[in-house]
């Protein structure tokens, strides 16, 4: 072996790669010409062995010597299944330079949530939400781009990386725009697979890609006799670049080779070069490993095994050699180009001392491990990480590559690690633990619990699998008390996000007849009453809102079962009409001195967000929207802190721009909600919380008189039928009849509000303002069907007298008004003004105000009307009623 070899290999490399080089020169020159110059990202890809690593080396010593910070990680083959590998290498080094409350300083309220996930802080109690975890990775750097200005983050073998990591980094790109920090990544095209491949693509689609190819064969003759000196004939070089295809490191390993073989560079000896090529690479390599001894590749097989934070400590004790003996292997192992200490370009900080030359010497070392002695060694590398104070999840990497041997503390280290890797937000992670545990297997009695936690860790991510796990569990001895009843709520949940919202109330139904009366069985009933509120469809159980009436007169809010079914009754009343002033009564029952009591916080798991969401919408309709917005806002700022910034967030920011809504503050209610869809687009499309933000959405938009955009959202986001199983407020089968109308297409907007006539029969809703389908259908029959028009104007007014809110009386008295003329039309508009007035929804004042002073010819009552519009956001009816007034503010 000759010195000078990894300069020979990074020369070789770097040749022919002046474009990109200067892609990286001008990218990090855009980014160091201003503190607010837009971020960069760079993708550099190619097959192994092209040069990817030199040019990340050299894009570190462009950016080094332009004065920029440097952070840089590296993924690895066999680390994919450690969660957040990549991105605690890129940061932690930073993190842990800080001082705690430095770090915590800078992390703010993220510190908590994002901590965890880089290793920089102690995990909470609970199960960390892995898009929150993400944001707050996300803002850690931002953060930190504003300390270290100008950064540049280099990661290699992108392909390689965890895919928490991988999430990271396709959210990170997406605020590029915001934030001055240069990223380039290395890649190998066709690596990764599943949703971490279409993570890579969409990274690679907004990025500046750079396909890396071989060297041309006159590069590659130039390289050839830089090393075999100039007597290199044409034709040996024309073999060089054959048998390597013009691969730089190939070619450097092979020219290496024919310098040790003393081989003569002359076409009569060019033959000889395929042989050598094979000796440089797989089955060569280990050859020349086993050339260095048992000792030394011993060693290195530790080390292949280990994979990252490869230190000499760490392999005496794998290899189970003393210290002495493995610094001796060490030193042969980098002389022989095997082992080299870390690249500042990747390396992964800690006490890490060595890594592999490249990553195909790292892969074909550990392939050539014997099948059976590489199982045995993971089991040892599990047990040498854990007692070195890394815990059972960092164990778990090796852990998952054991023969499953019915081993009850394996069983329980999968456990623990499941745990670990939940509290710091990698569900996947936890799941591929516990799937492996499930194979060793664990003893009967402990299978059930290892069923119930895998059903858990999967709630979020894949509930058709958490079906069949926690079905299995509960059908086995094992489950008992509390978690059997938290097995079958999680269940009911998982049926409930897999559009089996019937079998949900079926399961909780049949396991609530198991029990005796009391606490558990009370809690049970009120869960399947909850979902059976929220089915859409007709009543699942007959006579269900008399027996929930029943059940909940004898509550008296003493505990949070009793307290659920006073909401589930205060909210089954709401829709369907009844005495707003009981509704309220009964959701105030269930609280504590006026707030949730203790238990049954947004944040709470017994019950979840359903419940309270539920509550908080019994209040907004029956014009107690104090409370309501108050509880909204208590939900937003509790998922904001834990960092919850998947589904429940995006129900939050609906629900407030529900509140917003209602209260008609339009534009506020439409940013809310364009928020809200923009989160819930990240978690998936179809869901109840989807269909939420977008028929709120649809509907505030029609408020402001943006009937275009209105449309645009519908037909974006597929608010047409088939509608959800579940309720949606308020009903979209209404509110996208009125779309339709005031699309222009009457006829359809009536069959659509006579569909919404026979669903809310079906489901006995009869509130008014919450299905407010009549009121736009008496108006668009006014002139074809005008008696019809009255008898559904008549019987809003019934309905809403029964309701009873200012609101809903005020809205069927403009609906009466617009059926009429003449002095009857003004009486009528002049009685919803005196409603609506004190009516908290100020839109529906404004609007009742303007079509008054139209009626009534009153240019004072216009302009009142005008200024509320205005006041509100309600661009269309603030055009409406400047048509009606001239520039002095008389009638035209």
């Amino acid at each position: 072996m000759t010195e000078g070899r990894p300069d020979a290999a990074a020369s070789a490399s770097l040749r022919e790669r002046d474009e990109e080089i200067t892609a990286v020169v001008r990218a990090v020159d855009a980014l160091r010409a201003d503190v607010a110059s837009p971020g960069g990202l760079l993708v550099l890809q190619g097959d192994a062995g092209l040069g990817k690593t030199a040019l990340l080396t050299e894009t570190r010593r462009i950016a080094e010597e332009r004065g920029c910070t440097v952070w840089a990680a590296r993924g690895g083959e066999i680390l994919r299944s450690v969660p957040f590998h990549v991105v605690r290498q890129l940061l932690q080094p930073a993190l842990l330079s800080m001082l705690p409350d430095e770090a915590r300083d800078y992390l703010g309220d993220w510190y908590g949530i994002a901590g965890p996930a880089l290793g920089i802080a102690e995990p909470g109690d609970r199960q960390a939400d892995p898009q929150g975890v993400c944001d707050g990775l996300v803002h850690a750097v931002h953060r930190l781009a504003e300390r270290e200005w100008p950064l540049v983050l280099l990661i290699d073998d992108v392909h390689w990386a965890d895919d928490e990591s991988v999430r990271w980094l396709a959210a990170f790109a997406e605020h590029l725009a915001d934030l001055s920090v240069l990223v380039v990544v290395t890649r190998r095209p066709g690596e990764a697979s599943g949703e971490g491949a279409r993570l890579l693509d969409a990274v690679a689609a907004a990025a500046g890609v750079s396909d890396l190819a071989g060297l041309s064969p006159q590069a590659t003759a130039d390289l050839t006799r830089g090393s075999l000196g100039p007597l290199a004939d044409d034709p040996f070089c024309r073999e060089v670049w054959a048998v390597t295809g013009g691969n730089p490191y190939e070619t450097v390993e092979l020219l290496a080779r024919v310098r040790e073989s003393g081989l003569e560079p002359v076409e009569a000896r060019a033959g000889e070069l395929r042989d050598l090529n094979r000796a440089a690479r797989g089955g060569g390599l280990v050859a020349r490993l086993e050339e260095l001894g048992v000792d030394a590749t011993r060693f290195a097989w530790a080390a292949a095994i280990l994979g990252a934070g490869i230190s000499v400590r760490l392999v005496a004790r794998l290899a189970t050699m003393r210290v002495e003996e493995a610094a001796r292997c060490a030193e042969m192992l980098r002389g022989a180009r095997i082992l080299t200490e870390p690249d500042p370009a990747t390396a992964r900080g800690g006490e890490a001392e060595l890594e592999f030359v490249h990553p195909l010497i790292a892969t074909a070392v550990y392939e050539s491990i014997p099948e059976a002695l590489r199982t045995a060694m993971h089991g040892i590398a599990a047990q040498v990480v854990a007692d070195s104070g890394f815990g059972p999840a960092a164990a778990s990497r090796h852990l998952l590559k054991v023969h499953p041997d019915e081993d009850e503390d394996l069983v329980e280290q999968l456990r623990q690690a499941a745990r670990e890797h939940l509290a710091v937000g990698a569900p996947e992670a936890a799941r591929r633990c516990l799937e492996r545990a499930l194979l060793e297997p664990p003893i009967p009695e402990v299978r059930a619990s290892v069923l119930y936690e895998l059903g858990c860790a999967t709630l979020l991510t894949a509930p058709a699998t958490t079906i069949e796990h926690l079905k299995t569990a509960l059908g086995m001895d094992g489950l008992d008390g509390a978690k059997r009843v938290d097995a079958v709520w999680r269940l009911s949940q998982a049926l409930l996000h897999n559009n089996q919202l019937e079998e949900a109330v079926r399961t909780v139904g049949a396991e609530a007849a198991r029990h005796e009366p009391g606490p558990i069985r009370l809690r049970l009933q009120a869960v399947q009453y909850m979902w059976e509120g929220l089915h859409a469809g007709e009543t699942i159980s007959p006579d269900r809102s008399e027996r929930l009436a029943g059940l909940a007169a004898r509550c008296t809010g003493r505990d949070n079962a009793e307290r659920a079914l006073l909401i589930l009754r205060g909210f089954d009343a709401m829709t369907r009409g009844e005495s707003a002033e009981e509704v309220v009564e009964l959701c105030d029952r269930a609280l504590v001195n006026g707030r949730l009591a203790p238990g049954l916080g947004w944040t709470d798991p017994e019950w979840g967000i359903e419940l309270l969401l539920m509550l908080a919408s019994a209040y907004a309709y029956c014009d107690r929207l104090d409370r309501a917005e108050t509880l909204y806002t208590e939900a937003l700022r509790a998922y904001e802190t834990a960092g919850w910034s998947g589904g429940h967030l995006a129900l939050a920011h609906a629900y407030v721009g529900l509140g917003h809504r209602r209260r008609g503050r339009l534009r506020e209610a439409e940013a809310s909600l364009r928020e809200s869809l923009r989160l819930a687009e990240r978690v998936g499309r179809g869901l109840p919380l989807y269909w939420t933000a977008t028929c709120n959405l649809v509907d505030t938009l029609l408020a402001r008189g943006h009937v275009a955009q209105a449309w645009e959202v519908a037909e974006r986001y597929g608010f047409a039928p088939p509608y959800p199983s579940t309720i949606v407020i308020p009903d979209p089968r209404s509110v996208r009849g009125r779309l339709l109308l005031a699309a222009g297409r009457v006829k359809d907007g009536v069959n659509e509000l006579e569909a919404a006539e026979k669903a809310a029969a079906a489901r006995g809703h009869h509130n008014p303002v919450t299905v407010p389908w009549a009121t736009d259908l008496a108006r668009a029959l006014a002139a074809e069907d005008p008696a019809r028009a009255a008898r559904l104007a008549a019987d809003v007014r019934l309905q809403a007298e029964r309701f009873g809110t200012d609101t809903a009386i005020g809205e069927a008295l403009r609906c009466a008004a617009a059926l009429e003329t003449g002095q009857r039309a003004v009486r009528l508009a002049a009685q919803a003004v005196t409603y609506l007035e004190a009516s908290p929804c100020q839109y529906e004042h404004a609007a009742a105000r303007v079509e008054y002073g139209i009626v009534s010819r009153s240019a004072v009552e216009l302009a009142r009307g005008l200024d509320l519009a205005r006041s509100c956001g309600a661009d269309g009816l603030v055009a409406r009623a400047q048509q009606l007034l001239d520039p002095d503010g008389e009638l035209r």
